[in-house]
């Protein structure tokens, strides 16, 4: 829906018109009193203000001041904007109505008291320098961003996705706008006033119980649209986005509504209203355990606990087995959610458990550090991280960089790694911080710069998005083997590399993420220039005529093949990463705001640093 140029020079020239008529009325029915006027004073008075002559100096100032008022009025008119404010209109289907077949006989209030003195994650403010150059940087982001927006809007309004080569659209969420929900607070943050007006005022005209679909997915609808509205809320106070997220939030409750109160993979709407939903049996540990952020900020900001509740007795079940798994400390990647057992015996940060282990330390920042179970949790399994899974390269210039890879009880550690796993630099980091952790920063630091480095070896600038490398057999660096990389590696790869089992890039944000992390925790302007040559990589291999697409092959010399593909993380997440990096410190500050797995940033209490 793109708006007609003709209106806009309409009402230009309207506002222009009502403006400019008191002045005309003033001038011609000056000019008729002075050509009557019998006083040549008065007549003298009158045409001085017409001809902008020498006035008496008491008018003058009149005259004057009015002129700056009129003027200011002038400039406001012109430049206000024409949307109409954002209105709720409700769902056809209100899920708080619907009878919890399986109800809960005591809610667990959310934590109460003074929030602690958490330690403060940010440098200090002399560490970050501004600069010219990063600028220039920051609005090339801006207008990346502002491309692919107008993009959505034009092709795929009200649709899940654009897809950036063909100009159609789909629906892989539900049909509820993911995008568009996804992309809100990028909006607020980048400054586009006017457009997060017009999409807050669609979002407020959701109707959750349209859609196609049969089920939603508990995770990605939390995470993107509930996330979406919840940080929208939280930096632009815009009430409609709250009373959507309440909606949204009533529905996801009845996921939870099940005889051991552990929510499914699924949602699935006539089992939910009939009492039938069951746990899963072999579900990724990160869905239902990935939900804790999005749901106690909705009871912080309602007041009702529930939702909290809710995704606390997930985090009671995580404590009670902790111990009891094939890798002790860690969670394996899928859980039995109905029989509450642990029995996978593989391992990782990346995909199907990875924000699991993320939210660990960012509830325990939502919490105020109010509730130590977070803290008991994250330890012991950064710990068993570090000796299992974390790896060195072995590497030709012996970068001191590490990667995250993969550990199989009985097998031990298998060194592939994926672009999932590049957030894990942003979490030890964050992780250190806020627990006082030794050597933590300095790990994620490692992993962030091990991310950054190998978007820099392959030929378009970017990192495949599976790969595997050859290990050192600890963390210190290990002499390059070239007979060992000949016979285990592939010379279709850089040095290092053994393969890419998986070499799309789908616009993804970890790596970026962990760089603006690490930026605002050390204030190493270094990383800036990396985060600069990933984006200058990312735009030339990814851009299609209308926005920016998923590419097939990072390995390839010369053009790329695109998969019409943009997700909604595109611009909820990587370019708000990139816009970020090159903003000043206080744009949305790490003591301020914890992200959740989307990037949406949520409010934290407000305390003191120590």
């Amino acid at each position: 829906q793109q708006t007609n140029p003709g209106c806009i020079c309409f009402v230009l020239t309207s506002k222009l018109v009502v403006l400019a008529s008191p002045f005309l009325l003033f001038y011609f029915i000056s000019l008729f009193d002075a050509n009557c006027s019998r006083d040549e004073e008065e007549r003298r008075l009158i045409m001085g203000i017409i001809n902008g002559l020498s006035l008496p100096r008491r008018v003058g100032r009149l005259v004057l001041f009015s002129g700056f008022l009129l003027a200011a009025l002038a400039v406001y008119y012109l430049t206000s904007s024409n949307i109409p404010q954002p209105v709720f209109v409700p769902s056809s289907f209100n899920w708080s109505t619907v009878q919890q077949h399986h109800g809960v006989k005591d809610i667990k209030p959310l934590p109460t008291g003074k929030p602690a003195a958490l330690p403060q994650v940010q440098a200090e403010a002399g560490a970050f320098g501004h600069s010219a150059v990063n600028e220039k940087r920051r609005n090339a982001v801006r207008r990346a961003f502002k491309r692919s927006y107008d993009a959505y809007k034009s092709l795929a309004w009200m649709r899940d996705e654009l897809t950036p080569v063909s100009g159609s659209a789909k629906d892989p969420f539900g049909g509820w706008a993911a995008t568009l929900v996804d992309s809100l607070d990028t909006l607020w943050i980048m400054g586009f006033k006017d457009e997060f007006a017009e999409a807050a005022g669609a979002v407020g005209a959701l109707d959750w119980s349209v859609t196609d679909s049969t089920a939603a997915n508990m995770f990605e609808t939390t995470i993107r649209h509930l996330g979406g509205l919840l940080s929208a809320y939280d930096l632009s106070g815009e009430r409609v986005l709250l009373r959507k997220a309440v909606e949204l939030g009533e529905m996801l409750y009845m996921g939870f509504d099940t005889p051991n109160r552990m929510p499914g993979f699924w949602l699935d709407f006539e089992k939910a209203k009939s009492g039938k939903l069951v746990a899963g049996t072999n579900d990724p540990s990160a869905s239902p355990c990935s939900l804790s952020m999005e749901f106690t900020r909705l009871s912080q900001l309602t007041g009702d606990s529930k939702y909290y509740d809710a995704t606390d007795r997930v985090t009671r079940f995580l404590e009670k087995i902790q111990n009891d798994t094939l890798l002790p400390g860690m969670w394996p990647t899928t859980l039995n959610f109905k029989a509450e057992m642990a029995v996978d015996s593989s391992f990782t940060l990346g995909a199907l458990a990875d924000s699991l282990y993320e939210y660990l330390p960012k509830m325990h920042a939502l919490l105020g550090g109010m509730d130590g179970v977070y803290e008991k949790l994250y330890r012991p399994a950064m710990d068993a991280a570090v000796n299992n899974l974390l790896f060195r390269p072995m590497l030709p210039d012996q970068d001191d960089i590490l990667f995250s890879g993969e550990f199989t009880a009985g097998n031990g550690l298998q060194a592939d790694s994926q672009h999932l796993t590049c957030f894990v630099g942003g979490m030890f980091a964050l992780g250190g911080k806020l627990f006082d952790i030794d050597g933590h920063v300095d790990i994620g630091e490692r992993l962030a710069r091990g991310c950054g480095w190998a978007y820099g070896r392959f030929p378009t600038g970017i990192m495949p998005e599976i790969f595997g490398m050859l290990p050192c057999k600890t963390l210190d660096k290990c002499e390059w083997d070239e007979a060992r990389w000949t016979k285990e590696g592939s010379k279709m790869m850089p040095k290092g590399f053994k393969h890419a089992r998986d070499t799309r890039y789908i616009l993804r944000p970890e790596a970026i993420e962990s760089l603006f992390v690490l930026y605002r925790i050390t204030g190493k302007a270094d990383l800036q220039d990396t985060a600069w040559d990933m984006f200058e990589a990312i735009m030339k291999a990814t851009e299609t005529e209308l926005a920016n697409s998923a590419i097939e092959d990072v390995t390839v010399q010369g053009p790329t093949k695109k998969l019409d593909s943009m997700e909604s993380f595109w611009m909820a997440e990587t370019l708000k990463y990139f816009y970020l990096i090159f903003s000043p410190p206080d744009v949305i500050s790490l003591d301020e705001y914890v992200f959740n797995t989307e990037a949406h940033p949520l409010k934290r209490p407000r305390v003191g640093l120590r």
